[in-house]
């Protein structure tokens, strides 16, 4: 598919990417109500879904994934929730493993390549609702995770009729890099605190898995996936998580139409994120590289980001 034009041009200030990335993050407020689900997953263990809903009774369904320590109450998350229920689309931010307020279950959490949890939401929804068009949306971490579910095989339910990708870190050793270089700094702590926190919460209830010495030689992003996230998931060290993980050997094998809105100035993604080739020679993939955007910063007007009006208009296009 060719690769898209992109329309967006922010105001001035939020041309700048550390300035759109950080208002997002911290500044932005949306309001909305939603109802919370807890659902089952295959091991026992438990996440949490965020509901809400059109004025009139819908038959369609988005499906949102959020980013790193993100969760459904983020207004990167209420923001599209909103806009499409105002748009006869309801809405389900789903929370992952631990990321809802209350530590879950198991010793395991989530992390970009966890689709057998979507494909767990995805199912529970199949059978306790009844929408005839269900679309998915993720953002950073989410994005990641839903590109590599619609590529790893054809079981793909004929209900999911569109996926959008909002910066996305389609080869994480790539991102990972850039994360731990100086220009990010702030952002790599953040991170870093908000993990070391959480896992401390966790080595209190597996303490035969984790110890507190452990977690305190935790100095960087890196050596947290090689302690927990590569430990407690199956993988041999955090670069065998990254390269299992990347959606981008998955994206030749995508058959749902797709669109990935990666910003040319989104300071977490190395020039590895931007799938070019791989849109060419996929029918399905649509790539839109804005010039400005940051890292989920696509700021817009009336609290409208242009990511979500511009997911709104992917899928209405489809329809035509």
């Amino acid at each position: 598919m060719p690769i898209l034009n992109s329309t967006y041009k922010p105001f001035f200030l939020f041309r700048n990417g550390f300035v759109s990335t950080v208002y997002s993050g911290l500044v932005r407020r949306v309001d909305l109500e939603q109802e919370r689900e807890r659902m089952t997953l295959r091991d026992g263990d438990f996440l949490d879904l965020d509901w809400s809903y059109s004025e009139e009774k819908s038959n369609k369904l988005i499906i949102l994934l959020h980013g790193l320590e993100g969760n459904g109450k983020r207004p990167y998350m209420t923001g599209t929730a909103k806009l499409f229920n105002e748009n006869g689309i309801d809405a389900v931010c789903v929370n992952f493993r631990g990321c809802s307020g209350e530590t879950n279950l198991k010793y395991r959490s989530y992390h970009s390549g966890a689709t057998e949890d979507l494909e767990d939401v995805i199912n529970h929804i199949l059978k306790e609702k009844n929408y005839a068009e269900i679309y998915l949306k993720g953002i950073s971490l989410g994005a990641n995770m839903i590109l590599k579910y619609l590529g790893e095989g054809d079981g793909v339910p004929a209900q999911i009729k569109a996926a959008i990708a909002v910066s996305a870190p389609c080869y994480l050793h790539g991102s990972a890099k850039e994360l731990h270089t100086l220009k990010n700094k702030l952002f790599h702590d953040r991170f870093l605190k908000h993990l070391s926190e959480s896992l401390k919460n966790k080595q209190k209830r597996f303490q035969e898995d984790l110890s507190v010495d452990t977690i305190e030689k935790i100095k960087t992003l890196f050596d947290f996936d090689n302690v927990y996230t590569a430990q407690a998931h199956g993988f041999k060290d955090g670069l065998d998580y990254y390269t299992k993980s990347s959606s981008l050997q998955f994206l030749p094998k995508i058959k749902t139409p797709t669109l990935i809105i990666n910003a040319l100035n989104d300071s977490f993604l190395s020039h590895e994120c931007y799938p070019v080739k791989e849109a060419k020679e996929n029918d399905f993939l649509h790539l839109e590289m804005p010039k400005y955007g940051g890292h989920v910063g696509f700021i817009s007007k009336k609290n409208i980001y242009y990511n979500e009006s511009r997911a709104l208009d992917f899928i209405s296009s489809l329809e035509k």
